[in-house]
């Protein structure tokens, strides 16, 4: 008890706070997301400071994460055209594919991830196929599975389906098992959330749905207990890796999952998230680096072993 107990000891300079601090945020624990899209490369108004990337212009990102202690990116395909089965997505020459090559070409230390969904591809903007105003969720698992198999076929060393449709997991797994992909692992999506945080990223793939939305087959942020069923459920069906998505509005989730599995926890630091911050620092209300240090802290400290985050370049490069 006070005054033999004084935990202002511990806190009394920066020598002291950083030789007791129980979390810390590295590099190694960062992927970093990417858009990349044909044409030139082009910033994006929905996201102060990210890029549009071209093909020509990806393995420079690329050597910059490298540069930064960033391991890993995620790949998110911006196609010129869409249709109702997806197919630019499972095109051996589709902008995701040649976005793997060109990178493994130039990088082959840094990790490329592939987001698996069809939202950007399909004329209806869903992630699923969708028939008189219903998801199919069985019809959608051949799709996705061809897609992931077209990712690992161009050479992605982990591929994320991020749609939430029932079995996916299960089905993505025996694809690539068959395809002779053994050895690539499955980041599943598997506790994501309908999420008003979507916004800039939808706006910057056109992927918002023409019409309904994807409350039938995304998560709805008022259950946790359904969190773990379907973490539980896509770990049995033999998911590497595990993801919470959003991370902020979710620590509760990232915190309950990760005492729960045994797995690799990941958290995803959403696009709008990041414009939030983004835009308290422009209005000049908020540090940048000091929230963004703060952010990324929590959601380790809730328990993410890894976190994607539109912030993982600047803050590596600021460490």
């Amino acid at each position: 008890m006070f005054p033999k107990t004084r935990l202002r000891r511990l806190r009394q300079n920066r020598a002291f706070r950083d030789l007791v601090a129980e979390t810390d945020v590295s590099p190694r624990d960062l992927i970093y997301p990417v858009f990349v899209s044909e044409g030139h490369r082009q910033e994006l108004c929905s996201l102060p400071g990210q890029y549009r990337e071209s093909l020509a212009s990806l393995p420079a990102v690329a050597s910059r994460a490298l540069d930064a202690g960033v391991p890993a990116i995620l790949l998110f395909g911006i196609p010129r055209t869409r249709d109702e089965f997806a197919s630019g997505a499972y095109d051996a020459d589709g902008i995701v594919q040649r976005a793997v090559r060109a990178v493994k070409k130039e990088h082959e230390d840094l990790l490329v991830f592939t987001d698996v969904c069809m939202c950007q591809y399909q004329a209806s903007g869903h992630c699923g196929v969708l028939r008189e105003g219903r998801i199919l969720n069985d019809a959608s698992l051949p799709i996705l599975s061809r897609i992931a198999v077209s990712h690992a076929c161009a050479g992605a060393d982990a591929v994320a389906p991020s749609d939430m449709m029932d079995g996916r997991v299960g089905a993505i797994r025996e694809a690539l098992d068959g395809a002779g992909h053994a050895m690539t692992p499955i980041i599943s999506y598997a506790a994501k959330y309908a999420s008003s945080f979507y916004g800039p990223f939808r706006d910057i793939c056109s992927s918002a749905p023409v019409t309904g939305d994807r409350s039938t087959y995304q998560m709805d942020a008022r259950n946790a207990v359904e969190a773990l069923r379907e973490v539980e459920l896509d770990i049995a069906e033999g998911a590497d890796i595990v993801m919470v998505k959003p991370a902020l509005s979710y620590l509760d989730i990232i915190c309950r999952v990760k005492a729960r599995v045994d797995v690799p926890v990941m958290a995803y630091n959403v696009s709008g998230e990041y414009a939030l911050i983004k835009a308290g620092a422009a209005a000049g209300v908020l540090d940048e680096d000091a929230a963004v240090r703060e952010v990324l802290t929590s959601i380790r400290r809730a328990g993410a072993d890894l976190i994607a985050t539109y912030f993982a370049l600047t803050y590596a490069e600021g460490l």
